[in-house]
């Protein structure tokens, strides 16, 4: 391939930074000098070329190191990797978390997302312009700025920032809570040696049972072992399920989980044993299978507290798919903002491998599987499973037309099996207990145990794991009722991509079917309460704010119907329609049409779902409350001034 690189040249940094993951290059194929043989013939470059998939890692190898991604930079990793630049360009800037402009080393994303704007995030901004400046514009001393960010994953302890910090053993770090005096003392304190992500605290687990801890299956390690121990988790049963697993035989497994009517649980609801099956039986090879960890629906936090607590259970977990699917190799993709969650994963990898629960011949069984973390960039359209996989290839994280389905083409155009965390760790407790036991958990048509993010105005945020089929009101009620005795305001079921519903459904059960009925979501089991104290308005249009930022731009409808969508909105909550409120209304319910009849993927599909919902249950645009509603400024019109 005749790359075409402009004149710009890395620093010794950034090489350094890319060879320490690649290696030295080994000749003129990928960016080494050119020898006396070179000019007759070059060595090397399929192998090369086959390296595409580790353009992020590459890329966050450079940003990690220095902070932003330079030209020269980006033309060492087009070399390295025989990439054309245009396209590793394309891959830099269709990220958030990567720069391709210069910026400070550290920078502080304080979450403005619908948890925590209701707790304080404006606040929030508001002292970090006071103190740091306007948002994107570095310190004095140049070594800091800050930015608004969409949700963080740490909706339970709103509001929420994440340090990113570039230089040599620089870590970054989730602070929950976050006020201003806390996030400027750790800008003060700088440093890199302590843990990454150590102030992320622990909120779960919570449960819905008046058993309590006794009750729970999938959160009943969480605050119990050490989660850098393989011995501690082996003393609370850790590995068993994998025994199990080996001692049924792959078809055996798969008759569980068939048994077991286990749903995924990302959203989707597609039966994980029929998923299973279909990449075991594939002819083809190799097959991979992939853990969804890039959980980026604003509200959902269940999958970085399983993984921070209790990450061995998801090892073991993707080794019971691996060995069950006949995949030999494994990747868990991880969303970039979970630093502390990364961290652990990479440790019980290591020490999984080297106790021989991962590699050439698992325990001694004679399968072989292995795996490793490749982390996001911040792409909330990775979470859907064909732009993940191009994300994994080193490609922009855009949607695939499906069919065909990842089961028979999926990564590298192989059979691919992905479920998220959440979806994987019940097969542990279904491989313990049996399917049929598992399956009468629950109701007929949805079984089984279910993680529950509590966020918003309820007493006691946190994670929270009940049996499918309580009510919305028993769960409420488990996490102390809404904060001040009252009744909801309104709940947002499903995340963004979800719906609305109002203090007249707090009788809904809990189920995949009882919410399909009403007209509604559990998608990525988000529950988030907002109180009469909460700007419903001003929340869909934070909603709003989010789909047009993180839609991928690859279809039409999604790309411009996520910009008209906000438009419209922002024209009614400031009472300046274009012809009437119910010219305007009719326009959203237009372009939600649209959307969802003509987009490539679910985030075009629902990115109206949940305005839809509020407009239609709650009535939020009804004329007295248009009224009576105060809305603060948005992110777009602070990124217009």
């Amino acid at each position: 391939m005749d790359l075409q690189l402009t004149e710009a040249r890395p620093t010794d940094e950034e090489r350094a930074a890319v060879d320490d993951l690649l290696g030295p290059p080994r000749g003129r194929w990928d960016g080494g000098e050119r020898g006396t043989e070179d000019s007759r013939i070059s060595r090397a470059g399929h192998e090369v070329r086959e390296q595409r998939h580790l353009l992020l890692p590459a890329l966050h190898a450079v940003q990690d190191r220095i902070g932003w991604i330079s030209e020269g930079a980006l033309n060492y990793v087009s070399m390295r990797l025989t990439v054309p630049p245009a396209e590793a360009y394309g891959v830099a800037s269709f990220y958030a978390l990567f720069a391709t402009e210069e910026r400070p080393p550290t920078v502080v994303h304080v979450c403005d997302d619908i948890a925590c704007l209701p707790a304080g995030a404006e606040r929030l901004c508001a002292e970090m312009e006071r103190v740091i400046g306007p948002a994107g514009t570095p310190t004095s001393d140049g070594s800091t700025t800050w930015q608004r960010s969409p949700c963080l994953g740490m909706c339970e302890q709103a509001p929420a920032v994440l340090l990113q910090r570039a230089g040599h053993g620089a870590r970054d770090r989730s602070i929950g809570g976050a006020r201003a005096e806390g996030v400027l003392s750790e800008l003060a304190g700088g440093g890199g040696s302590e843990a990454p992500g150590a102030d992320a605290g622990t909120v779960a687990p919570q449960t819905a049972s008046a058993e309590g801890r006794a009750e729970l299956r999938l959160l009943r390690r969480v605050g119990v072992v050490d989660p850098e121990s393989l011995d501690s988790y082996r003393a609370e049963g850790g590995y068993e399920a994998l025994r199990l697993a080996v001692q049924m035989g792959p078809a055996g497994v798969i008759r569980e989980l068939k048994d077991a009517k286990l749903m995924g649980r990302g959203g989707a609801a597609f039966p994980t044993g029929v998923k299973w099956e279909a990449v075991a039986s594939q002819g083809t090879r190799p097959h991979y299978f992939i853990c969804n960890a890039d959980e980026s629906e604003p509200g959902t936090f269940k999958d970085r507290v399983v993984m921070e607590h209790d990450p061995f259970a998801l090892i073991e977990a993707m080794t019971i798919a691996g060995y069950t699917t006949a995949s030999e190799r494994g990747f868990i993709y991880i969303r970039g903002e979970y630093p502390l969650a990364e961290a652990r994963l990479r440790h019980a990898i290591d020490e999984a491998r080297d106790r021989g629960f991962l590699g050439e011949d698992v325990m001694g069984e004679g399968f072989s599987f292995d795996m490793e973390v490749r982390r996001g960039a911040g792409a909330y359209i990775c979470g859907e499973e064909t732009a993940l996989l191009n994300s994994l290839e080193g490609q922009r994280g855009e949607p695939r037309s499906k069919p065909p389905f990842p089961v028979a083409i999926g990564l590298h155009g192989k059979p691919t099996g992905i479920n998220n965390v959440e979806t994987l760790i019940n097969v542990l407790e279904i491989l313990a207990i049996g399917g049929p036991s598992y399956a009468a958990i629950g109701t007929e048509g949805s079984t089984g145990p279910r993680l529950f993010c509590l966020s918003g105005a309820v007493e006691r945020p946190g994670l929270y794991e009940a049996p499918f089929g309580l009510t919305l009101r028993e769960l409420l009620a488990s996490a102390g009722g809404v904060r001040g005795g009252g009744p909801p305001k309104a709940v947002l079921l499903g995340g963004a991509a979800g719906a609305f519903v109002g203090p007249g459904d707090l009788d809904l059960r809990l189920t995949f079917e009882d919410t399909r009925e009403a007209g509604v979501t559990l998608g990525s089991g988000v529950v988030l309460v907002f109180d009469d104290e909460t700007s419903l308005p001003e929340v869909l249009v934070r909603i709003a704010a989010f789909f047009r930022d993180e839609s991928c731009g690859q279809c039409v409808p999604c790309r411009i119907g996520t910009v008209r969508q906000e438009e419209a909105l922002q024209r009614l909550v400031r009472e300046r329609p274009i012809g009437s409120r119910e010219q305007e209304l009719a326009l959203l319910d237009e372009i939600a049409t649209v959307m969802r009849d003509a987009s490539i993927c679910g985030l075009g599909q629902t990115a109206a779902d949940a305005i839809a919902s509020a407009i239609s249950r709650l009535e939020v645009f009804a004329p007295q409350g248009a009224a009576q509603t105060e809305v603060l400024p948005t992110r777009t019109e602070e990124q217009e001034s």
